[in-house]
């Protein structure tokens, strides 16, 4: 079975104060490019992920959006309490100095205390540990990552029964472009034979070793029985990879580019009007082909 390098998923969710989405989206390509957008602090979350795309794919150009929110407590105000410590460690101090000189102070509240440098801080979001989320994430954008290999399968067979359809029809072609090609012989011969009649008429002076080889070379130039041979068994190829467990997309590929050659060649070599028109139905469905082959990993 082939899969599609189009697909696409999707994904919500949250974990404590943290909520977010994330989507993945492939488009065909050449070769296998993952492009990741991830917020600052999560390097060991995109590790994970380039490791489990490269699991699933490895032909198309792949990009994965994942973004966060983090609600308005998350950014809490807490407690340091080794510097909450030292603070009254320093009133304490104070509070022994001044009475040993004769001096009384009044006691701090803990309003006093609380508004001290450094007792009472401000979680800042890229200073939060994310080690549990980045282990959440990475177990629930792996069903992300699933959903996406699985619509690219599904696509995968839709491209499977088009390109099926497509390689039938050129099978179906090449049989009666061999019809034709054996319909127009006794007309070729005709031809070939009027030919060298009239060479013949005045080749007193001629070789008539080269004669033959060139009258020869025509009718060589003229069938058109290698490249029916050669369709046919690039349909059975094709119709292999179509059928075949991993990426065939490359391969395709160059057998189109196959296909293409032979229909030229089977146009150029026509010689009928019958055999012509095959020829450019065989190149129009071959075009066809290709575009749909484009797409396949």
């Amino acid at each position: 079975m082939i899969n599609s390098m189009t697909a696409f998923a999707s994904q919500q969710g949250a974990e404590g104060a943290v909520s977010w989405s994330a989507e993945v989206r492939g488009v065909n390509a050449r070769g296998f490019d993952l492009r990741l957008r991830l917020p600052d602090g999560f390097a060991a979350l995109e590790a994970t992920l380039r490791k489990d795309v490269a699991a699933r794919m490895t032909r198309g150009n792949v990009t994965l959006n994942l973004r966060l929110t983090r609600a308005e407590d998350a950014n809490a105000l807490q407690l340091d309490t080794a510097q909450l410590d030292r603070v009254l460690a320093a009133l304490d101090q104070v509070q022994e100095r001044a009475f040993a000189m004769g001096v009384t102070l009044g006691q701090p509240t803990a309003a006093d205390v609380l508004t001290q440098r450094g007792v009472v801080t401000q979680a800042r979001a890229d200073e939060t540990d994310n080690t549990a989320l980045i282990g959440v994430l990475a177990e629930n954008l792996a069903t992300m990552l699933d959903d996406f290999a699985a619509m690219r399968a599904s696509e995968g067979a839709a491209l499977q029964g088009i390109i099926t359809a497509q390689l039938d029809q050129i099978a179906k072609l090449t049989e009666a472009a061999a019809s034709a090609a054996q319909d127009r012989r006794p007309e070729v011969q005709k031809n070939l034979t009027t030919a060298l009649k009239r060479v013949m008429q005045d080749a007193d002076d001629l070789d008539q070793g080269r004669v033959a080889q060139e009258l020869a070379l025509l009718a060589v130039k003229a069938d058109v029985t290698e490249e029916i041979d050669r369709l046919r068994s690039h349909v059975s190829a094709a119709r292999d990879l179509v059928s075949a467990d991993g990426p065939s997309g490359r391969k395709l590929d160059f057998l189109a580019q196959e296909f293409n050659r032979e229909a030229n060649t089977l146009c150029s070599k026509a010689q009928s009007s019958a055999l012509t028109a095959i020829g450019l139905d065989l190149k129009a469905v071959i075009d066809q082909m290709r575009e749909q082959i484009q797409n396949v990993e």
